[in-house]
């Protein structure tokens, strides 16, 4: 059985690779190559896979998936400049590709002992644009 619990944050970025001239930013970033960034209301769905228990009917206790999301995206990503304040994105670029991939490492964890696995990180950066991580 799959699970989906959906959040959402704001978080500015820009998309610049130091190791790309300027020129080559522009290429392949296009505006988002501007280097005081620009802000996103990103959706994030984060799907996990289980059994419901015999006795409570629940895959995972949805208090829990809520304090995990809140912990490991919502504290250190909302309203923050993604390229400033959330490493690795002082060092790695921050696509919305990056950032579900740096979700998915952040959640992995958290739900590798419990009885629901972590199976999809949906990261929706607008309403017709988003990524599907589905680990490695």
């Amino acid at each position: 059985m799959l699970l989906t619990r959906k959040i959402e944050f704001s978080a500015s970025h820009t998309c610049w690779n130091p190791a790309l001239s300027e020129a080559e930013n522009q290429a392949a970033y296009g505006a988002d190559a501007n280097r005081h960034g620009h802000g996103h209301n990103y959706s994030l769905e984060v799907t996990l896979e289980g059994e419901p228990d015999a006795v409570t009917g629940m895959v995972v206790d949805l208090k829990a998936v809520k304090a995990i999301l809140e912990r490991e995206v919502m504290e250190p990503m909302d309203h923050r400049h993604l390229n400033l304040e959330v490493p690795p994105f002082d060092r790695v670029v921050p696509t919305t590709e990056n950032l579900a991939v740096e979700i998915w490492r952040r959640l992995e964890g958290q739900f590798g002992a419990g009885p629901a696995k972590l199976r999809a990180v949906r990261l929706y950066e607008t309403e017709d644009l988003f990524v599907e991580y589905e680990g490695r």
